[in-house]
């Protein structure tokens, strides 16, 4: 459940009419959606008498201060799957054109369609080019629509794929951004091979001869995520995850009910730390103080830095080492026994 809260920014009175921004609160923040609310009604009643109430104000800050610090000290993992979709989360294009001093995105597969669930084209940080590829949500319901909600259709894995070779063609590196709830499961999207273009692109990312970079910056579920998500490193942001199955379809399966998706969330080990853990990802990149959706261009500062300093280690390595340590990589994933028959 969301908690939406309107203030009158203070910062724009100087206009006509002011602008209103809406604080958006996950259930788990409703202690401070509580605290806010009471600010807003102190300060209405301020004005309302014409008195101060500037010290009243101030405690109610240390409040909110004080009961945000606590909640963010101890996140459980079903909660930071509530943050990786908060509703103003920065998505891909918001990503690309904060880092990239220029951006051309291009169109197609030159074969079925432009998927608008998955975003691509050349970008330029400092005068270098990098292909930037990654799964786009909407900001609003209408853009939601018109994305799919990041659920890609197998034309979005293979125009994601193009973009790949175009890269390798021109030797310059891959950068991609995951952020989905899965590939899109629709009849029509099967009709058209879905699990092959996932299957496709798993085969030609394992062999690509330039450097990709992966980076989780929301949702990273099952085939959806990892259609674009096979690569030399494998970044994620602090407040996301990465699993086969969302918490919800894996409690409806287990236990025919959505009740127990925070359950389910906790067994699946889904967060950045596990997946560190268990040696997925390479590396956990540190968020702003209460998740990207606090400071999104302090975020994007962050990830700039990142795709930088492990662009710059990647393409110190010749063709061949870097294959094959990918492929190595994703050998050394999980456990198993070889039995002679």
């Amino acid at each position: 459940m969301l908690y939406n809260i309107q203030r009158f920014n203070s910062q724009q009175a100087s206009t006509k009419q002011g602008k209103i921004l809406i604080m958006v609160f996950l259930d788990f923040e409703r202690p401070i959606a509580d605290l806010y609310e009471q600010r807003e009604k102190m300060e209405l009643l301020g004005k309302k008498q014409r008195t101060d109430v500037s010290d009243q104000l101030l405690l109610i800050d240390e409040k909110i201060a004080s009961e945000r610090a606590r909640i963010y000290s101890n996140l459980s993992p079903w909660q930071r799957v509530q943050i990786s979709r908060h509703p103003q989360r920065p998505y891909t294009l918001f990503y690309i054109n904060e880092i990239c001093d220029k951006f051309i995105e291009l169109h197609g597969d030159r074969n079925m369609g432009d998927d608008k669930a998955i975003v691509g084209g050349w970008g330029q940080i400092d005068g270098e080019s990098i292909m930037f590829i990654g799964h786009q949500k909407g900001s609003d319901t209408k853009m939601r629509q018109y994305r799919n909600f990041g659920m890609p259709n197998p034309e979005g894995y293979r125009k994601a794929l193009r973009l790949m070779k175009m890269a390798e063609k021109f030797k310059k590196p891959v950068v991609t951004f995951i952020d989905t709830p899965g590939a899109y499961p629709g009849i029509e999207a099967e009709e058209r091979g879905q699990a092959q273009a996932i299957a496709q692109n798993l085969m030609e990312m394992s062999q690509l001869n330039v450097p990709i970079l992966c980076i989780i910056i929301g949702e990273g579920a099952s085939g959806g995520a990892i259609g674009i998500g096979l690569g030399d490193r494998i970044l994620m942001l602090e407040n996301t995850w990465y699993s086969v199955i969302s918490p919800e379809s894996c409690s409806s399966i287990l236990w025919r009910s959505w009740d127990f998706k925070e359950t389910a969330a906790e067994q699946l080990r889904l967060t950045a730390e596990d997946m560190k853990g268990a040696g997925i990802v390479d590396y956990i990149v540190k968020e702003p103080d209460y998740g990207a959706h606090n400071n999104p261009s302090e975020m994007a500062k962050t990830l700039k830095m990142h795709i930088q300093s492990h662009l710059k280690q990647l393409k110190e390595l010749d063709t061949n080492t870097l294959i094959s340590k990918r492929i190595d990589k994703y050998a050394q994933i999980g456990e198993y026994t070889m039995v002679d028959e």
